[in-house]
């Protein structure tokens, strides 16, 4: 399972590059990218994709709201990046380790419309939470495995989110009642993207 998450991953991350309509970092070790086409991790190295990977959200999400305005729900997920990023920096300084310098924002490429954004956040909750599923099959400390869970959990509520905001560019989301049209997507577990 693990290789085939690491092989879509690597696949959608090529397409999106050769499309030219994705937010996305360049650089292929970096963040859950670099973490899913991984097989073994140390704790240092889990911190470290986890956080590479919260600082290039929250990046990513701040270049959005930069470019189109104050939308939603870039704009109250990117306080919970800040949050994400807050829960990690204590576990660099428990174990002795170093914390990355964060230079998410130098990565950022945005697409030509607001609407492109949507499934790049769907894209991006996945490989998020695919990576946190990944480092939560592996022997950690107490502490990490608490915040990788919380995370995990964050980014799960996070994709419903862009989930629904894709659903309703396109037309298919929840109405004002609370009723779906019977096209929107449900979080089928699927781990792809960023």
């Amino acid at each position: 399972m693990k290789k085939l998450v690491s092989i879509l991953s690597t696949a959608l991350i090529a397409a999106t590059v050769f499309s030219g309509a994705a937010v996305f970092a360049s650089d292929s070790d970096f963040g859950s990218a670099g973490a899913l086409a991984d097989d073994s991790y140390t704790l240092e190295e889990m911190l470290t994709y986890a956080i590479q990977d919260e600082y290039m959200a929250k990046a990513e999400y701040e270049a959005i709201l930069d470019t189109y305005g104050s939308v939603r729900p870039f704009s109250n997920i990117v306080r919970s990046e800040e949050t994400h990023i807050s829960l990690l920096l204590p576990l660099f300084e428990t174990y002795g380790l170093t914390v990355p310098e964060n230079t998410a924002a130098e990565n950022v490429v945005l697409p030509d419309t607001l609407a492109e954004t949507y499934p790049i956040g769907v894209e991006a909750e996945i490989n998020n939470i695919g990576m946190y599923e990944s480092f939560l099959k592996e022997d950690l400390p107490a502490d990490v495995e608490f915040v990788f869970t919380r995370l995990m959990d964050a980014s799960e509520n996070h994709l419903a989110a862009f989930q629904n905001a894709e659903d309703r560019q396109m037309g298919t989301g929840t109405f004002g009642n609370g009723t779906s049209s019977g096209f929107g997507r449900q979080n089928t577990g699927n781990r792809f993207g960023r």
